[in-house]
């Protein structure tokens, strides 16, 4: 999405309130941009930062192509300040270094943006640490706030912010859009229940990391049944190493609960049309006969316990480990 035409066919309300702020010149002093990921909460901060500075507009259209869009673009603008998780959080010394760049004038303008990514990952010192830019707003400055969990953003952020919400993308024209881009029917199921990011569900499709995650998913779930007393090994040795990042732990954790989606379905008589992972139809039918119904939500429960216990920077090894005791008790 590179202009608000484009925001608007997906995002219609965000982008009528925003474009009508901008028109009006009511600009606010923060945002709060809350959506799952892939809703254009990145596309959207982009175009308030270039709207804010563009030198050639259009109505409400940066042109895109002016010194200021393309510095933008590119994250080189050096009044316009991009904050990210440094690890698992957005930590104090970010924010105070943040401060001290805020202290200095602007070296084009006296406008300046900030923009934080995950905003719901700042430690409680760093989110009241920000409250002071939220609380004494300069006309000249913008703060773009970002999330997926905006139920773990502080009460005193939000009520300071405007808040947009973004909505979910129609999966059925999503799973259309992916197919036409190449993608075969059942891995444009399984992308489309992972993210709702073209450009993310494409490069997935042929990434031989991903692949081996997947794969990983299904072994684990087969120890469970049949080799409980390796799990841990399994654990420690594959599954860890494997999923480093905090980005991969989500995304692993999110491969395990459609594996077990699969097998609930299976039991309901869903079959294929809701089938995630495709596990061959032998498989499946052990998984069946091991689970009951019951056991399964009581494992989907759990799996959405360890997401959020990883988004609250629970150690992603505990997590593991705490998930894999549960599933087998």
């Amino acid at each position: 999405m590179k202009t608000w035409s484009d925001v608007s066919e997906v995002q219609p309300l965000a982008s009528k309130i925003l474009m009508n702020s901008i028109r009006k010149g009511r600009i606010s002093h923060a945002y709060l941009l809350q959506g799952e990921r892939g809703t254009g909460k990145e596309a959207i901060a982009l175009l308030l930062a270039k709207g804010l500075f563009c030198t050639n507009k259009s109505d409400v259209e940066p042109c895109g192509v002016c010194n200021m869009c393309r510095r933008i673009e590119s994250r080189n603008h050096p009044d316009v300040h991009w904050l990210e998780p440094d690890g698992q959080s957005i930590k104090i010394e970010q924010i105070k270094n943040l401060q001290k760049e805020f202290t200095y004038s602007g070296l084009e303008s006296n406008r300046k943006v900030y923009i934080i990514k995950a905003a719901d990952t700042l430690t409680l010192n760093a989110a009241n640490r920000i409250l002071k830019f939220l609380e004494e707003p300069s006309k000249q400055t913008t703060a773009i706030m970002l999330t997926e969990n905006s139920q773990s953003i502080i009460s005193t952020i939000r009520s300071r912010c405007q808040v947009i919400d973004l909505q979910p993308l129609n999966p059925t024209s999503f799973k259309r859009q992916l197919m036409d881009a190449g993608l075969q029917q059942q891995d444009a199921v399984l992308m489309s229940a992972l993210t709702n990011n073209v450009d993310d569900a494409i490069a997935w499709s042929t990434d031989a990391w991903f692949a081996e995650g997947r794969k990983l998913v299904v072994q684990l779930v087969e120890m469970f049944v049949h080799k409980p007393e390796d799990v841990f090994l399994f654990i420690h040795q594959h599954w860890i190493p494997h999923f480093k990042e905090r980005s991969q732990q989500e995304q692993g954790l999110d491969l395990l609960l459609l594996a077990f989606k699969d097998i609930l379905y299976a039991h309901l008589g869903s079959g294929e049309d809701t089938a995630m992972l495709h596990m061959p139809a032998e498989q499946l039918n052990q998984l069946v006969m091991f689970y009951s119904q019951q056991k399964l939500i009581t494992i989907l429960h759990e799996l959405l316990q360890a997401k959020r216990n990883l988004k609250q920077n629970v150690h992603a090894t505990l997590v593991m480990e705490q998930l894999t005791l549960q599933i087998q008790r």
